[in-house]
């Protein structure tokens, strides 16, 4: 670890990565500052861990306190990540959502924490492949992430092999993918269902409406526990009464009873907003 920094000086990057993003650092991984933050440094002119300290206390500026919080966020991700998850959409969710909303022909997906597209993609290409009569719908997947560099290349849907070749099988890759060099380029009627935004958990997507379908996934893993039951009261409140919400494999919403009600399908947990919450369903 940096031998000029103290622990005052890592508990105030915490303090920053937290109030921009939400995400807490745990006191164990320190090293993790230096390793990611280093290099961010170096680009401010600060020279040194202890320097973009200073100059993060001294000068304030905003952007590099929101480039401190984006360096330090996780943003691993594929395509068709989990695919217990996958199974449980094509096969129980998105079947039940699709009929719900056939008089409306509206579906609203939020991909919350998106990183670099994958996840919002993938839920495109299993709506294209699986649910035809949604092609004339108004149907939009949208990805948040508190990272503009992670949104801009999501937007691009430009992939390079190693990330292809994760998770994604190779009849999609032929099918929704084109080649050019050594990347793969989405097609535009997959782009067409998503967008992207840059944005944390915390903010309101204003302007998008009741969502029917959230994925939270693989996120909450960084939250503080004290912080995640103010994220489950926002997703509720963005949630359609009879939408769903999907977190990951490893996440739970233990602190959240009175607002989610658990269901189990396609050896997958997902969650529906509860009766007794007061909502009544469209």
């Amino acid at each position: 670890m940096c031998m000029g920094c103290t622990d005052v000086d890592y508990e105030y990057l915490r303090e920053v990565v937290l109030a921009e993003s939400a995400n807490w650092i745990e006191r164990s991984k320190n090293a993790l500052f230096e390793s990611r933050l280093t290099p961010l440094a170096h680009v401010a002119g600060a020279g040194d861990l202890e320097g973009l300290v200073k100059m993060l206390r001294e000068q304030r500026p905003e952007r590099l306190h929101r480039a401190v919080a984006e360096a330090m966020t996780v943003n691993e991700t594929s395509f068709f990540r989990d695919v217990m998850s996958f199974d449980a959409l094509r096969q129980v969710v998105l079947p039940r959502l699709v009929a719900a909303r056939r008089e409306v022909r509206r579906l609203r997906i939020w991909s919350a924490g998106c990183s670099t597209g994958q996840e919002a993609y993938s839920v495109a290409m299993l709506l294209l492949d699986g649910f035809p009569e949604v092609a004339d719908w108004d149907v939009k997947v949208v990805g948040t992430d508190i990272s503009r560099q992670v949104v801009e290349y999501a937007r691009a849907g430009r992939y390079r092999r190693l990330e292809v070749n994760r998770g994604l099988r190779a009849s999609l890759l032929v099918r929704h993918f084109e080649r050019e060099g050594d990347e793969w380029l989405l097609a535009d009627r997959v782009k067409a269902l998503c967008e992207f935004g840059v944005g944390s958990l915390c903010e309101v997507q204003r302007g998008a409406g009741a969502f029917d379908l959230v994925l939270l996934r693989n996120v909450l893993l960084y939250f503080p526990q004290v912080e995640r039951g103010g994220v489950f009261e926002e997703v509720h409140r963005m949630l359609a009464p009879d939408g769903c919400l999907m977190l990951g494999n490893a996440e739970q919403a233990e602190d959240s009873t009175s607002l989610f009600e658990v269901e189990f399908g396609a050896e997958c947990y997902f969650y529906r907003p509860a009766r007794e919450s007061g909502r009544d369903g469209r």
